[in-house]
């Protein structure tokens, strides 16, 4: 029998002997866990922010690792941290054409197909609308609602106290949803056409956080739109390859 728990507080606490084999943990804070004498036969681990910071198997660090091998399967990936205008240019091409690849060979009904609670390709484009929308339009255009109604927002957005009418609750067509990424793509395009070292150098608010700490520059801001473009293509691509 499967059962699931969405609260509970084990900070520093210890296990011994337990077995979590098939267990699912999603959503959860396992910064500093120590594991020792584990079993980790087919252990999988998918983490966004492990880039940020440090994960040690047998004593090494293996995110430099991971992170090399990443880049090696995605051309272009490494560009996502780029300084220049140059650099940002090239990334986007890179990812976009990453992306479109994906897309083409994606079969009709594979789209809406989903894992588990994960995000199913369109709702995964539509998320890409939303960030685009959340880190240029809003963070560096200063658009006060820069959201479009085809956006895909992440679940724990309403519980934060964001406006959900802003987001159509009725379920759009691939082709509106494709010609909404499309002008999404598009605006990326034009600005990074002619952006200077000067302008990607500015300080810009959090767009989630406007009253935050935390103040990107325009090119953290663009930064962002990059990293979220290529770890959302390997989800989908990861997701892509349990459904075939």
């Amino acid at each position: 029998m499967t059962t699931s728990s969405e609260s509970g507080d084990f900070e520093g606490q210890a296990f011994a002997r337990a077995s979590f084999r098939g267990a699912t943990f999603r959503s959860c804070d396992l910064s500093g866990v120590t594991m020792r004498a584990v079993d980790a036969n087919g252990l999988d681990i998918d983490g966004h922010d492990i880039p940020f910071g440090s994960l040690f198997v047998n004593g090494v660090d293996v995110v430099p690792l991971v992170e090399a091998e990443l880049n090696r399967r995605y051309p272009g990936r490494e560009l996502q941290h780029a300084e220049t205008p140059d650099g940002l240019r090239a990334g986007w091409v890179a990812a976009q054409a990453a992306w479109a690849a994906v897309v083409a060979e994606t079969p009709v009904e594979l789209r809406d197909a989903r894992v588990d609670d994960e995000w199913s390709l369109t709702q995964t484009l539509r998320h890409m609308v939303l960030v685009t929308d959340a880190w240029l339009r809003g963070g560096i255009m200063r658009i006060e609602q820069p959201f479009h109604e085809i956006g895909q927002i992440f679940s724990s957005a309403e519980r934060m106290g964001f406006d959900m009418t802003i987001f159509r609750t009725d379920e759009p067509s691939f082709d509106e949803i494709m010609a909404a990424r499309a002008e999404r793509q598009q605006m990326v395009t034009d600005f990074l056409a002619d952006v200077t070292p000067e302008l990607l150098a500015e300080e810009r608010d959090n767009p989630w956080d406007r009253g935050g700490d935390w103040h990107p520059t325009v090119g953290d801001c663009v930064r962002v739109i990059l990293e979220e473009e290529w770890a959302h293509l390997r989800y989908a691509q990861r997701d892509l390859a349990l459904l075939r």
